[in-house]
């Protein structure tokens, strides 16, 4: 039985700190990857909702109508909740419960952007994910993804995440605990002041390091790639590349942190 970490508790327990300090720099962040005006007044599909952070950027943003999809059923409580509290009355949105896997345009429809932020490499499918999402992208369309890029040590982080997300919560608390100090000892032998860095950790797209730090011990199913993989599927399934903020690979001791891609559909591409 594939064992698959509890997302949905995870950006639960996120959420209920969500502050405007935090979507502030989401919005900033989704803008740096979009253009500033890359969601207003465009249909958008958000795939693997999670907390819900990223939906409320794109409708604060001008998103003119927004469909929010998650597999987990807490995530898309969660991202009721997020989006019910953070956005203005009168927002045009939809949150429901769908695994990209079974998308089809057919029957969701398609959409003028179409983002998923560090969700696609968790499904145990990545390329197929890619080719479902990529589906719904309009002609003229923007795909915007993030994805683990590969490491060295991708192999031993896979069997991690499988063991640390069947693993007791105490048990998980106690590796997350000793992952942390590795991560205070690194900065502290680099000359770095690992209190800053938490303070400034929010500007990474609103996000809060400890539940990131637990989603990335327990992230399984977990798939990596490179930005010449990215490249190559992109091209099959009919995307020009328009942007992207890639890390050259490295050995990934702490992990891997994501690339940052956006493509583009071709007007006279089929989808």
């Amino acid at each position: 039985m594939t064992a698959h970490f509890a997302f949905g508790e995870n950006w639960a327990s996120y959420a209920a700190g969500i502050s405007e300090t935090q979507i502030a720099w989401s919005e900033r962040c989704m803008q740096a990857l979009l253009g500033p005006d890359g969601v207003r007044g465009r249909s958008v599909v958000d795939i693997g909702c999670g907390s819900g952070l990223h939906s409320a950027a794109a409708l604060r943003l001008g998103a003119a109508s927004l469909l929010a999809l998650d597999r987990d059923p807490e995530s898309v409580a969660t991202t009721r909740a997020v989006v019910g509290r953070l956005c203005p009355p009168g927002a045009a949105y939809e949150v429901r419960e769908a695994d990209v896997l079974a998308l089809d345009p057919a029957t969701v429809g398609a959409f003028d952007v179409v983002y998923s932020w560090g969700v696609l490499h968790h499904t145990g499918a990545m390329v197929r994910a890619l080719e479902r999402a990529a589906a719904l992208v309009k002609p003229g369309g923007l795909f915007a993804f993030a994805l683990y890029r590969k490491t060295w040590l991708c192999p031993l982080w896979t069997i991690e995440k499988r063991l640390y997300s069947r693993a007791a919560p105490r048990t998980q608390d106690r590796v997350r605990a000793a992952y942390v100090a590795l991560y205070r000892l690194r900065a502290r032998l680099a000359g770095q002041d690992f209190g800053q860095f938490l303070r400034d950790y929010p500007k990474q797209r609103g996000m809060d390091f400890q539940h990131d730090a637990h989603d990335w011990l327990g992230g399984y199913p977990y798939e990596s790639i490179d930005s010449d993989g990215v490249a190559r599927l992109m091209s099959r399934l009919g995307l020009r590349h328009v942007r992207s903020n890639v890390t050259p690979r490295h050995i990934g001791f702490f992990g891997s942190g994501c690339d940052e891609y956006v493509y583009e559909r071709t007007r006279d591409a089929a989808y």
